[in-house]
């Protein structure tokens, strides 16, 4: 039976990166390459006509389909060494016409990252990709059916001003649309390498290869060559690109940092479902665990951590050693973690709706926890109208030190405890006769003081429209 777990925790596998991640799956890309080259050394020359007919489409997917717990055994019991005996294998598969032209003239990491390369942006484009568009779809979706809601903002955890909630969630779907920007653009630069032992294209040079064979090779795998490498391709574009991915992460446990709190009891405004026969607490029933927002915020710590080992490979002796080959072994569950959390997010109940289609805004927690702070959450547009209306001294330290105790002692408006004061003080009452009565009528009203927040709610809304509307029918 084949191996097919995926990097990392074994709790953790999302099946659609099993294709690309799996274990025994981890050399056909490898293979591509290999493939690749031959073909091209046919389309050369150098490979004759003739004997490039036992490669057939049959006999090139058994290549692509060697096990690498196959590789394992015969790299312990002979070669030492993974790549060569990846080769032996190839080799007796291949017949013996092509035997000699297996993993000419590349060395290992020619064939090695060139195909980590093809792992990453295949297991983007056809998996995380694909998923990603379905969660920002939904999220949009949440946006503008939660656009006027109103909501009370928190800063430093305590009430601030009135928003909505389809603003609060757009500051989340803005986060991952710019990530997912960033990792589709960094996916494109990325670059594979045939240009042999030390990156220099000695063998190609010395025997006469054409000067374009590296972008022969990789024109048919679908990449371009990087500008310079060593025997290793430069660190930096897969870097940025799992950075994008780590990035993203982080964005989804945003969203799950929110919503757990807002879920907390005593604010409640937040619900995630809770399907038949799930379980909160292994003794108390009563409670509703937010497991998969916990999980959201979870796997975001995974990926930072997991990224730290990217950064720890970005320096190599004389760029390259074999320190970080064992290392980027790991890198994969960066993606293992982000489809998770995009999986968790997507799970479809029995009625076949996803669970980020099922989160609920609980309109009358919201207006309920807007309420506690109604009163005295205008004192930003109060202090600047008394400022703008003339008022010659600190309006803020008048606010903050006179009318905000007044209105929690005699629990009325801010705008009441205005009133109240300015019969004591005549310059108060004086500029209070300057304000608008259209700002008057604001300061009446709490709940319309959200400024732009529904517009803004909605203008990201069709941002992240126009960005899934942007690919190709073909994605």
């Amino acid at each position: 039976m084949a191996n097919l777990i995926l990097p990392g925790n074994p709790r953790y596998q999302p099946e659609e990166l099993v294709s690309f991640f799996g274990y025994d799956n981890l050399f056909r890309t490898f293979a591509q390459v290999e493939i690749e080259v031959m073909k091209t050394l046919g389309d050369l020359g150098v490979i004759s006509e003739d004997d490039l007919k036992d490669l057939t489409p049959e006999v090139a997917q058994k290549i692509m389909d060697i096990p690498t717990t196959a590789v394992d055994k015969v790299e312990r019991e002979i070669t030492k060494h993974d790549v060569r005996a990846w080769v032996r294998i190839t080799q007796e598969i291949i017949g013996p016409k092509l035997a000699r032209w297996v993993h000419v003239p590349l060395t290992s990491y020619d064939a090695l990252d060139t195909a980590r390369i093809l792992q990453f942006c295949l297991a983007y484009r056809l998996a995380i990709k694909p998923a990603l568009k379905e969660f920002v779809k939904i999220f949009i979706g949440l946006v503008k059916k939660f656009a006027g809601t109103l909501q009370i903002a928190r800063t430093h955890g305590q009430h601030a001003l009135p928003i909505t909630a389809g603003f609060w969630l757009a500051t989340i779907l803005s986060r991952v649309v710019c990530n997912w920007k960033k990792i589709d653009e960094f996916c494109d630069e990325l670059t594979g390498k045939i240009s042999g032992a030390v990156g220099a294209y000695n063998a190609q040079g010395g025997l006469n290869f054409p000067p374009n064979f590296e972008e022969l090779v990789l024109a048919k795998l679908g990449l371009k060559p990087a500008k310079i490498s060593t025997q290793i391709l430069p660190p930096e574009p897969l870097a940025y690109f799992l950075f994008s991915c780590t990035m993203l992460s982080a964005s989804l446990g945003q969203f799950g940092r929110d919503c757990r709190n807002l879920m907390r009891t005593e604010i409640g405004e937040i619900s995630e479902p809770f399907e038949i026969g799930q379980v909160g607490s292994s003794t108390m029933p009563h409670k509703r665990n937010p497991i998969n927002f916990e999980n959201l915020e979870g796997m975001w710590i995974r990926n930072k951590n997991e990224f730290g080992k990217v950064m720890d490979v970005i320096i190599s002796e004389h760029q390259r050693d074999l320190i970080g080959s064992s290392v980027a072994r790991d890198f994969p569950i960066i993606l293992v973690n982000l489809q998770t959390q995009l999986n968790n997010m997507l799970r479809k109940d029995k009625n076949n709706v996803p669970f980020l289609e099922r989160i609920s805004v609980n309109e009358e927690a919201c207006q309920k926890n807007f309420e506690m702070s109604a009163k005295v959450i205008l004192a930003e547009p109060l202090y600047i109208a008394l400022q703008m209306a003339g008022y010659q001294k600190d309006a803020h330290k008048l606010v903050n030190n006179i009318l905000v105790p007044i209105a929690t002692r005699e629990k009325i408006h801010l705008v009441s405890a205005l009133s109240l004061w300015a019969n004591k003080d005549e310059e108060i009452e004086n500029v209070c006769d300057k304000i608008p009565q259209e700002v008057w009528e604001l300061l009446h009203s709490p709940e319309d003081y959200t400024g732009r927040a529904q517009e803004k709610a909605l203008e990201i809304a069709d941002y992240a429209q126009n960005w899934i509307n942007s690919f190709q029918p073909a994605e």
